[in-house]
């Protein structure tokens, strides 16, 4: 196994960017993994790209996989509006069937691949509340099938899946991104972004960037129309 790398799953969003700032300021050799999975904001991918080019990754993997054809989210699906009403209760339109335990099953691949021990994953506490596989269970779960579903595990070294961010308000998570050198102008969070990469400012993860932002008394340096 190599400690020093790390496999970071990434899609050009806030969280997952300042999850990889994290890693290159400790000296990490990071491998990301993002995915063309038939979300219709495809621009995130661009940005995802835009990240790796500036954490110096090691390696960049965008695979294609269709969550899309199953449905089911306003995320995969334009006969599904995406909300501009704001948070709130249950778990909204936006959550992607399983999109997490698919993204994670392929890093634990690729982990296998790789001979990575350590898996990280840029969900957080502001998300679990409404996504059911961005909660802490899901992740200590995801762990103990790792121990269990791989050659690794079954030697016993199984891939660890690390959440950093889990316990950190949108605010925290963007001042302790900053203080590691991460530049937000080339992330976007928004789930409508227009052709010219400009956010809505109405949608959910539009509302809670904006709302931390705020806390923090700082303009968001993304475009918004």
């Amino acid at each position: 196994m190599t400690a020093n790398e790390a496999i970071l799953l990434l899609s050009g969003g806030l969280d997952s960017a300042t999850v990889a700032g994290f890693l290159r300021r400790d000296g990490r050799t990071v491998h990301a993994l993002s995915f063309d999975y038939g979300q219709r904001h495809q621009s995130e991918l661009d940005y995802a790209r835009a990240v790796a080019r500036a954490m110096g990754v090691a390696s960049h993997r965008i695979l294609k996989i269709d969550l899309g054809g199953l449905g089911g989210s306003a995320l995969t699906d334009a006969a599904l509006a995406v909300p501009e009403t704001g948070l709130g209760e249950g778990i909204p339109i936006t959550y992607v069937p399983a999109r997490n335990t698919v993204f994670l099953s392929y890093a634990l691949a690729l982990a296998e691949v790789l001979g990575v021990a350590d898996i990280y994953v840029g969900v957080n506490s502001q998300d679990y509340s409404g996504y059911p596989d961005c909660r802490p269970a899901f992740i200590d779960a995801f762990n103990r099938l790792a121990a269990v579903a791989t050659k690794l595990g079954v030697e016993g070294a199984a891939p660890q899946i690390h959440a950093p961010l889990q316990q950190m308000r949108k605010a925290e998570i963007i001042r302790a991104g900053l203080d590691a050198g991460v530049d937000y102008s080339i992330t976007r969070s928004c789930y409508q972004l227009d052709a010219a990469g400009r956010s809505c400012g109405r949608c959910d993860a539009c509302r809670l960037r904006l709302a931390a932002f705020a806390e923090l008394g700082i303009a968001d340096p993304a475009p918004y129309r």
